[in-house]
């Protein structure tokens, strides 16, 4: 049977040492093969004790009945602090509850449809990028996701392409960041005593300090525009203008490249992460390919489109829904129990950690009809949607689901829709990409497809 690629589960026993050299190289494969029957596993060393749930109902326990009994890892939280300050990825408490308040309302249905021009823009710019490159030479394709993700991020929070001076700055010195500081990394899932000091490199910090001073740069700008009366209606406006409606306060100038710093990690790293793959499995599946091909060329207008035809777009949603189910793009969170706990009769002492595993639990062999393979007609059906309630958390859920995910859901497939509208993905030859846990979900040596223009295939079959 022709399934999509998945790294070897680890065999065998091995040592503390050899599990974490393992880990090291690669968070997926240093896993044992049980852990996609398993409901719960328990790790123990000298230093800590961790557990990874998969049962539904402590996944549900953990991520919505009693998540503030279980907040964020300090330890994750030290490793990305560099970066990201006290963002909403990272903060807990009174800290992360006013920080929701004040970002959600920018994420509602009604910002989306406001912001849906600029990421349509950004598909226009993406098309236009690759038309050199499709002439059947192999493109990497994670580099051009990654791209036009960012693209995104900066259309629609400070309304410029990613051509713009500063915006190329950042992004250049994220790429840099992110080969410094993963966030997939052996001291977040696998953490040293508390005691032993976690120590950042030259790389990272200075990184760190170049991102958010270009943030810090278009930060002050906007509130500047703001005062004037002449800011654009976008992300970055209304998240600025939006006061805590319990305390009546604004984020701060700190507060705002916080925020704005995650939304550059998560929300571009995530979605470039999705969107490559999900290209990868339509070249690799090219009768879903024609499918997607065919909705956007039926339902899409070619100049523009109104944001209600995104609604219409079903085959490319459900292509990126089980794109997303085989390769999510953060393939574990991590969790600390804040009081003692008791899972299926083990005891779950304060401090302990609790690992919530997309990457096992979206293919977990006791929920899901043929996990492996790739369907994405499968959320049609009993096992499918049941699943998408109880087994499915690309976005985490509950309290701490991603504010962004509605916005992912409507880029995913629009960029989708518009790249396979355009060109025709074909897989090079011998060359099979390996998932591993770096930042997100990536291939090992990156993804490499051939792009063809899609008006050649139509031409050929009618004659023209």
């Amino acid at each position: 049977m022709d399934l999509p690629p998945k790294p070897k589960a680890r065999t065998g026993r091995v040592s503390l040492w050899g599990y974490f050299r393992q880990f090291k190289k690669d968070i997926l494969s240093a896993q044992p093969g049980h852990l996609y029957r398993a409901w719960m596993a328990e790790m123990r060393t000298p230093f800590f004790r961790s557990y990874l749930c998969n049962d539904p109902e402590l996944v549900d326990l953990v991520l919505k009945q009693r998540s503030h009994d279980f907040p964020k890892s300090e330890r994750i939280r030290v490793g990305l602090k560099p970066l990201l300050g006290e963002s909403v990825f990272i903060s807990n408490g009174e800290t992360w509850a006013r920080q929701r308040r004040i970002i959600d309302p920018a994420f509602e249905g009604g910002r989306l449809r406001t912001v849906f021009p600029a990421m349509w823009d950004s598909g226009v710019a993406a098309v236009e990028r690759l038309r050199p490159l499709a002439d059947g030479s192999p493109v990497e394709i994670e580099e051009q996701t990654s791209h036009v993700a960012m693209d995104v991020i900066f259309r629609t929070l400070f309304s410029v392409p990613i051509e713009h001076e500063i915006a190329t700055a950042a992004f250049e010195a994220f790429r840099q960041h992110q080969a410094a500081q993963p966030v997939a990394n052996i001291t977040a899932v696998l953490p040293y005593p508390k005691w032993l000091p976690r120590l950042h490199s030259r790389k990272t910090r200075d990184t760190a300090r170049t991102i958010r001073g270009l943030i810090g740069q278009l930060t002050q700008q906007r509130a500047k525009e703001i005062a004037d009366g002449t800011a654009p209606d976008d992300l970055s406006t209304k998240i600025m203008t939006t006061p805590d409606p319990e305390t009546g306060e604004l984020f701060e100038t700190e507060e705002m490249i916080d925020q704005v710093a995650i939304f550059f990690l998560a929300g571009h790293e995530t979605s470039a992460a999705a969107l490559a793959w999900s290209l990868y499995l339509l070249a690799r599946y090219p009768d879903w390919q024609d499918k997607v091909a065919q909705e956007a060329l039926s339902e899409m207008e070619p100049e523009k489109i109104y944001f209600s035809t995104v609604s219409k777009l079903r085959h490319a949603r459900s292509v990126f829904r089980e794109s997303m189910r085989l390769y999510p793009p953060v393939p574990m969170y991590v969790r600390e129990a804040s009081c003692p706990e008791q899972f299926r009769a083990r005891r779950v002492k304060p401090g302990s950690q609790v690992i919530l595993s997309p990457w096992h639990l979206h293919r977990h062999e006791r929920l899901w009809d043929r996990p492996d393979e790739f369907d994405p007609g499968r959320f049609d059906t009993p096992n499918g949607k049941e699943c998408l309630r109880s087994a499915y958390i690309p976005f985490s859920a509950g309290p701490r689901v991603c504010p962004g995910s509605g916005f992912a859901m409507v880029e995913g497939p629009l960029l989708l829709s518009m790249l396979v509208r355009a060109y025709r993905f074909e897989l090079v030859e011998g060359d099979t990409p390996v998932p591993v846990a770096q930042l997100t979900v990536r291939a090992a040596d990156g993804i490499r497809l051939r792009l063809t223009p899609r008006d050649d295939h139509l031409n050929k079959e009618t004659g023209k």
